[in-house]
């Protein structure tokens, strides 16, 4: 299928900025709440967007160097909470702290990045 002119991710940027820009600030109450709302559902539909496909390889890869073996990230991370459940995998290890982080990290910057900024 052809890519669409404009792109998705600049279709989003363009929603998100009359919303930002021209409907927001003339809102009030319940419907300013709900564009607010609406607005931070699309910035993070823009980010996962972005980030996604980098985050799920580097998962993919943390993931085969702690279960050695290759397969898909779903099928990886639920073995490796298995692993954790059996206690064949310890919780202080420190391939695996690395990897939670990371995992965390990666899910803020898609969900909540001004955590970050704490």
């Amino acid at each position: 299928m052809p890519l669409s002119t404009p792109n998705a991710k600049v279709i989003l940027q363009a929603a998100v900025k009359y919303l930002e820009e021209e409907l927001l600030p003339t809102l009030t109450g319940y419907h300013r709440f709900k564009t607010r709302v609406t607005i931070n559902a699309l910035n993070t539909i823009r980010r996962e967007m972005e980030l996604r496909g980098a985050q799920a390889a580097a998962e993919r890869e943390r993931l085969v160097a702690l279960l050695g073996h290759e397969g898909d990230v779903e099928e990886l991370s639920r073995e490796l909470a298995q692993r954790i459940r059996d206690g064949a995998i310890a919780l202080d290890d420190p391939a695996l702290r690395t990897h939670i982080r990371q995992s965390l990290a990666d899910a803020l910057a898609i969900n909540n990045p001004k955590w970050f900024d704490r």
